[in-house]
């Protein structure tokens, strides 16, 4: 009685199958960018580069951008207005908090790390030996204020 069905199994696999067709996603309901589509911008003084995926980082309301620190650039300490969060892409992201810049000091985040700035805390980051890639979202205007010490 259970053999039939089992020796059925097998032919399965011979069933001629549909190919499943790739289709274009209905730009209605997803908006899709692939790496070489993102915008990234020129290379900044302070070594690095930002892509504005959504908002506008220098006016009010949310905002994503990606930064990509080149290697051996970091940013002097300062602050932003408000909270940002940060996820590592790539690379190591090396970070610092203080008044007082001290490179040899700061802490890694490896690849896949969760980063909060706080509103107003001081503090630098940068890329050391390699790049490294950030998610950064926030409530703009995602200024950053100056805050070394001499």
């Amino acid at each position: 009685m259970f053999r039939r069905p089992l020796l059925a199994l097998p032919l399965l696999g011979l069933l001629p199958r549909r190919a499943a067709a790739a289709t274009e996603p209905d730009p209605r309901v997803i908006a899709l960018r692939l790496p070489d589509q993102i915008p990234w911008g020129p290379v900044t003084q302070a070594g690095n580069q930002q892509a504005v995926l959504v908002g506008d980082p220098a006016r009010p309301g949310f905002y994503a951008v990606m930064v990509r620190w080149l290697p051996g650039h970091m940013s002097r300490p300062h602050f932003h207005p408000h909270d940002r969060f940060i996820t590592v892409l790539s690379g190591t992201w090396w970070m610092g908090s203080g008044q007082r810049f001290d490179p040899d000091s700061t802490v890694p985040a490896p690849a896949g790390s969760f980063v909060t700035h706080y509103a107003k805390g001081i503090h630098y980051d940068g890329a050391k030996e390699a790049a490294a890639v950030l998610l950064i979202t926030g409530e703009g205007p995602g200024t950053a204020t100056p805050a070394e010490l001499p």
